[in-house]
């Protein structure tokens, strides 16, 4: 039986426990990660940790803390970075796009309807026609027209009115002012802005003279004071239309007158030729001036220029050129006669007031020339 001595060591418990170096928690010999803070361990290729390495210690609590503490100082990093790339961000002006704003449209006020009150209708009045009255003056005074008391009174001949006759008169119906922007139908702002005057028909006055006086057609003073004939009486109130006048006729363009025709050239007889009893006529001849205008002719002078004949004088227009002269117009004297003449180129211009042809100069005055005429019949008288 073999005897220990005192001096031998106990023999070392070979049951060992793995330790984790980051929190001191103690785990199997085979654990491979920290149950507590998850750290890896190492072992040796005999499951155990290598004997004469450091190892750190850390109870629970104090792992806690520290895990605690670097999540505050994690934190507390990231919050700062993001605040210094925000501020820098915010102090680089960006270009924000200006936005168009759409328009939206306005949809129209709806308009309110103004209610407009009714006009009552006045009664009918009753009137006594008196002296002077007329159907006009009636009108004005009752502030209603012609037109109205016409068609109250059925068979009303306002040109005729009798004295103390009965007649009947609408009253005016008071009706609202129109609006300040309200505007008159075209024929209703003709009439208000036609000027006229009141004239009142005095003796022997005729429709036709007073629409002479005052330059204005009788149709237009009917119309305006609802006649229907044109007779008019004394003291008639009339209204005269001044905006119906007659247009003034202007004065007539003047025609381009033509130019003047050159003067003939007398041919027969020659100057200082003598007629005797023998001659019952003369015959005066000239050149042509050209074709003649309308209207034109030559007119002829024959004056007996003789000593105490009078100055007998003989005008004959012809548009040939030649011209007769007839018997009647030889002297009746034995004495021979010195007869002058010339020809001119003349216009009718219209006629005189008692209806005979007016005429004017068209040309220059031939030359003049002179021939004797004697004859032998006493006691005759030439006719002019």
């Amino acid at each position: 039986m073999a005897v220990k001595k005192m001096t031998d060591k106990p023999q070392e418990l070979s049951t060992e426990r793995n330790i984790c170096p980051t929190c001191g928690t103690s785990m199997g010999e085979n654990a491979t990660r920290c149950v507590v803070c998850g750290t890896v361990l190492q072992v040796n290729a005999n499951h155990r940790p290598q004997r004469g390495t450091s190892q750190i210690t850390l109870s629970i609590p104090l792992a806690v803390l520290l895990l605690a503490v670097f999540a505050l100082i994690s934190a507390g990093l990231t919050y700062g970075a993001t605040f210094i790339i925000g501020n820098r961000e915010s102090a680089i002006p960006s270009r924000t796009p200006t936005i168009t704003p759409t328009e939206t449209p306005t949809s129209a006020p709806t308009a309110t309807e103004t209610i407009v009150p009714s006009p009552t209708t006045l009664p009918t009045l009753e009137y006594s026609i008196v002296a002077g009255d007329t159907c006009l003056g009636i009108a004005l005074y009752h502030d209603v027209s012609v037109q109205s008391i016409r068609n109250l009174n059925p068979g009303l001949v306002c040109e005729i009115l009798s004295l103390g006759q009965k007649i009947y008169i609408s009253q005016p119906t008071p009706t609202p002012s129109p609006e300040p922007t309200a505007t008159l139908p075209p024929a209703e702002a003709t009439l208000a802005a036609c000027e006229t005057i009141i004239y009142t028909v005095e003796s022997d006055d005729t429709l036709s003279g007073i629409a002479q006086n005052y330059n204005v057609s009788m149709q237009a003073i009917m119309d305006y004071n609802g006649m229907n004939s044109n007779t008019v009486y004394l003291g008639q109130v009339l209204i005269i239309p001044l905006c119906e006048r007659l247009p003034t006729p202007g004065p007539s363009p003047t025609a381009t007158l033509p130019p003047p025709h050159s003067a003939p050239n007398l041919l027969l007889p020659q100057d200082g030729a003598a007629f005797s009893l023998a001659n019952d006529t003369v015959t005066l001849q000239w050149a042509s001036v050209g074709e003649l205008r309308e209207n034109e002719f030559y007119q002829v002078t024959v004056v007996d220029i003789t000593e105490g004949s009078g100055m007998v004088r003989l005008m004959a227009y012809s548009t040939d050129t030649k011209y007769i002269i007839p018997t009647s117009f030889r002297p009746a004297e034995t004495i021979p006669h010195i007869m002058r003449w010339w020809v001119q180129v003349v216009r009718q211009a219209g006629t005189t007031y008692a209806g005979d042809p007016n005429y004017q100069s068209s040309g220059a005055i031939s030359v003049k020339r002179d021939f004797t005429w004697s004859g032998a019949a006493a006691g005759s008288t030439p006719t002019p």
